[in-house]
């Protein structure tokens, strides 16, 4: 099925009892339906992913992958190396190639929320990334391509409904944005504006993140891959907390290897009794040397308290707030360096 110029129909709106629901492009489609039939929350989590890498990939030069659930990345991340716990944990070799290496980072992040994600990548789905993707819980996939045999084994997934999806690479979005709700029509341009230069490439990847996260939001990064997304939090230091908690149990799992639960054939079984036993240790060494993007302007000291406690050592916000100059002394009497944007990156 190919989703072009005419209206398709959805499995149902948000909600099953929110039916029917269709989608209609705006002239070309940004994909093609290539197995599976999306539903509404499918193709929102989709075309959110697909910007994040696409824009990510650009940013850094290289492999960029995404774990989306309910519109926020559970995680995202650049091709690089995968920590041999990880890789252990996943079953997948440490000299795989670049897109497996992206999404293994990525949903490494927080495997409890990734499960029955929307991946995106943004290079063609390979077959060792096919491999993966066929003993992990998930419902869908948005990529450029795929190698040959690689939609063979995805769409015999979940009983032949895996969604299937390949990402225009040319396509360029319209300018404006238009949302119809509750009979209003609400029309904005499209969040294009650049980010800034002269950023860490930890730095550009979080602020690509928490562009497509819904705020309020923070993202904490190392090393080309985020460690914790706070997402949808009314209270800024609360995301800072979300995030910083995922973090502190993602760097708790470095710890913890899984050779003893290597009777668990299922990939979630073994993330499961992992996260349990990592639950109950003090890492070695602290979490260091983190990088931390928000959506919006940090407006309170206990901001800085907080992202102290996460190991971070570098913040990009927007700043321009009453207290920023206040955050600001905050973060230098922490040895933190904070960049301002001036760019608030709001999602709603």
């Amino acid at each position: 099925m190919c989703v072009r110029r005419s209206a398709v129909k959805l499995r149902y709106g948000m909600n099953p009892h929110q039916s029917p629901a269709m989608v209609e492009p705006i002239g070309t489609a940004p994909f093609t339906v290539v197995h599976g039939h999306p539903s509404y929350l499918n193709l929102l989590d989709a075309i959110g992913a697909w910007q994040l890498v696409r824009e990510a990939s650009a940013g850094s030069g290289t492999v960029a992958a995404a774990s989306f659930k309910h519109v926020s990345p559970a995680g995202a991340a650049l091709a690089g190396p995968i920590h041999p716990v990880t890789a252990r944990l996943f079953g997948v070799d440490q000299s795989t190639d670049a897109v497996t290496q992206a999404y293994t980072r990525a949903r490494d992040t927080d495997p409890k929320s990734s499960y029955g994600d929307m991946v995106a990548v943004s290079a063609p789905v390979t077959a060792e990334l096919a491999e993966l993707l066929r003993r992990v819980v998930s419902d869908g996939i948005i990529a450029p391509g795929y190698e040959p045999g690689a939609v063979a084994v995805l769409s015999n997934k979940k009983n032949g409904t895996y969604l299937i999806l390949q990402a225009d690479s040319a396509f360029a979005p319209p300018v404006e944005e238009v949302h119809e709700l509750y009979g209003l029509r609400f029309v904005q341009r499209r969040d294009d504006a650049p980010l800034p230069g002269g950023l860490s490439a930890d730095l550009r990847l979080a602020l690509t993140t928490v562009r497509y996260t819904q705020s309020n939001s923070i993202v904490l990064v190392r090393d080309g891959a985020t460690l914790g997304v706070g997402a949808g939090q009314q209270s800024r230091v609360d995301c800072i907390r979300l995030a910083g908690t995922k973090a502190q149990l993602w760097h708790q799992r470095r710890f913890i290897p899984v050779d003893g639960a290597s009777e668990l054939t299922s990939v979630q079984d073994r993330v499961n009794a992992q996260l349990l036993l990592a639950e109950t240790i003090d890492p070695p060494v602290p979490l260091q040397e983190v990088s931390l993007a928000s959506d919006g302007a940090l407006p309170f000291e206990d901001n800085i308290t907080e992202a102290v406690r996460y190991g971070v050592r570098n913040i990009a916000e927007p700043g321009g707030s009453t207290r920023s100059d206040v955050v600001a002394e905050a973060a230098r009497r922490n040895d933190i360096n904070i960049t301002h944007t001036g760019l608030r990156l709001f999602r709603h």
